[in-house]
């Protein structure tokens, strides 16, 4: 984790959410009480001019003014390959509905590992821009969400008002 991370911090209809790109694309996307979810390098230079960080906040700007309903952003995503695949299918995931932990996992040809994907979901380092909040429980229910679930919520019904 050595190389040069870039953070910058935006307002938004759910809170301040942090930014953070490296060289490669976007890292992260963190909550205001964000807990130690995405590991990250201890120095983060704040420049909010950074080409990527720039490109996130315009699109996270387009997505809750309901001018853009998908991400286009290099993503930088570090973790096991387990979670980068869960992770990747969140994307494919349309705007406006929900699918299951256990849809999820047979998306990704994994059907037994239905806590796996929930795990792997809790540890989604770009909330919103890979919509984790687009998974719920078997019965519908609204489960974890690092956002916390008044944020799901609120985001689930932003989408489905389009």
């Amino acid at each position: 984790m050595g190389d040069p991370h870039y953070t910058t911090t935006i307002p938004s209809p759910v809170g301040d959410l942090t930014l953070v790109a490296s060289t490669s694309g976007l890292r992260a996307v963190l909550w205001p009480d964000d807990d130690k979810r995405v590991r990250l390098p201890c120095s983060l230079l704040e420049q909010p001019d950074h080409p990527v960080l720039a490109a996130c906040r315009d699109q996270l700007d387009g997505y809750f003014d309901r001018t853009r309903t998908a991400f286009d952003l290099p993503l930088d995503l570090r973790g096991t390959e387990f979670q980068r695949t869960a992770w990747k299918a969140l994307a494919d995931i349309p705007y406006g509905s929900t699918i299951t932990y256990g849809e999820q996992a047979n998306r990704i040809g994994r059907p037994q590992a239905v806590r796996a994907v929930g795990t792997a979901n809790g540890r989604n380092p770009v909330s919103i821009v890979l919509p984790c909040h687009r998974v719920v429980g078997s019965n519908g229910s609204l489960t974890g969400f690092a956002g916390g679930l008044d944020t799901k919520a609120w985001l689930l019904a932003h989408e489905k008002a389009v």
